[in-house]
């Protein structure tokens, strides 16, 4: 028998034995934070004798407890559950070993339905990850995340804490990373998206604002959108040969993600053009649904940590869901974009300050080149005076 089972027939068994209990149990311990149903059955049937007006169940603890409130009750939770005897109910009184302790058994059985309560909504957010990925759709991830989002916080509030995000220890095992499929319409996309900006540079200030690197699958086109922002920002030409430098000069070349070959046919100014603010919500969209799927995994994992108090396991799973929240607030930014432009309403669209570009270039210039110098004329003859000196053969 686990310790949760024993802290569900502790607490029942206290009731039974001083009425009074429920008066301190009843503001925040529910029927449904049992794990037994036959126990979540037993204390509802307290709840209603106690509603209803029971005689015990207005002794305050007076006086010796009439048999009337075992039977009443074992005959009130037999409505909704089967097996349950008086017998049963007097193994829950022996099992109790301080009456006076209910209120520290009651919140064992609280933390334990926290745990299962955050596990069981964390899978539920895989699963819909999971069908959204197979059917290109985000509304029931999204749904799913705003429901372990305000179940976390109800949760928070009932173990009496705020809800907040906490990062784990730096000594906390990192979940298990399961590899995803790949999904070749999404890289096709992808390289598509990337063709077109590359084509159109223009088009990126329409999607900077929105669409950041860690949204591509292929850590290849995650580099090749590093460095096409990056000389987006520093106001530079961007064709196929200038994209290809600034990948060699972030080390993309150098450790094998991307090749020469490869750059060049992505940025082919010859692509098909296409809208880049539709590819990239697309992007967006699909990178939504990876990271719910990722961060259900964790939130799963760290319920499934019963070591972990309620308050940290609360504020760890606030902050596993932080990139999902991250994703989502960009999602909505591109879906308020403007049809027209891809613009989020709320910006003017003018081109970035002069003095902004000049402080981007100035951070990539080569402070250390040797300066090359013009030799004097006198000092450089000219190809006529090399052949004029030339002495006769």
């Amino acid at each position: 028998m686990t310790p949760l089972i024993q802290a569900e027939q502790a607490v029942l068994g206290a009731v039974f034995l001083s009425p009074g209990q429920l008066d301190r149990l009843a503001p925040w311990l529910r029927p449904e934070h049992f794990y037994r149903p036959a126990h979540a059955a037993t204390y509802a049937a307290l709840l209603k004798l106690r509603a209803d007006g029971h005689p015990a169940a207005q002794m305050q603890d007076t006086g010796p407890v009439p048999m009337s409130w075992l039977t009443d009750t074992v005959a009130e939770a037999s409505k909704h559950t089967r097996g349950l005897t008086a017998s049963y109910a007097h193994s829950l009184v022996s099992a109790c070993p301080r009456p006076e302790h209910a209120a520290v058994y009651g919140r064992m059985v609280l933390e334990g339905a926290i745990h299962r309560s955050v596990a069981e909504h964390a899978t539920r957010l895989h699963q819909a990850a999971h069908t959204d990925a197979l059917r290109d759709g985000v509304e029931e991830t999204v749904h799913h995340a705003h429901v372990l989002s305000n179940v976390l916080a109800e949760l928070a509030r009932r173990w009496g804490g705020k809800p907040r995000p906490v990062a784990p220890q730096a000594s906390a095992a990192p979940p298990p990373v399961h590899p995803q499929p790949v999904n070749e319409r999404l890289l096709a996309d992808e390289e598509f998206l990337l063709g077109c900006l590359s084509a159109r540079p223009q088009k990126l200030d329409d999607v900077v604002g929105w669409l950041h690197p860690g949204d591509f699958t292929d850590s290849g086109h995650q580099q090749i959108y590093r460095s096409l922002g990056a000389l987006h920002h520093r106001g530079e030409p961007i064709d196929q040969l200038t994209v290809l430098w600034e990948t060699q000069r972030r080390g993309a070349l150098a450790n094998g993600t991307l090749d020469t070959e490869r750059v060049l046919r992505i940025c082919d100014r010859n692509s098909l053009a296409g809208s880049a603010e539709y590819l990239g919500e697309q992007v967006v969209q699909a990178s939504l649904v990876r990271t719910a799927a990722a961060s259900a995994r964790q939130v799963r994992a760290l319920a499934d940590d019963e070591s972990l108090a309620p308050g940290r396991l609360i504020g760890y799973a606030l902050h596993a869901l932080g990139p999902l929240d991250d994703v989502r607030r960009r999602l909505r930014l591109a879906n308020d974009a403007e049809p027209e432009t891809g613009r989020p309403t709320n910006q003017s669209g003018a081109p970035p300050p002069a003095a902004r570009i000049d402080a981007a270039r100035s951070r990539s210039r080569l402070t250390n080149a040797i300066p090359v110098t013009t030799p004097p004329a006198a000092s450089c003859p000219t190809v006529p005076d090399r052949a004029h000196r030339r002495s006769p053969a």
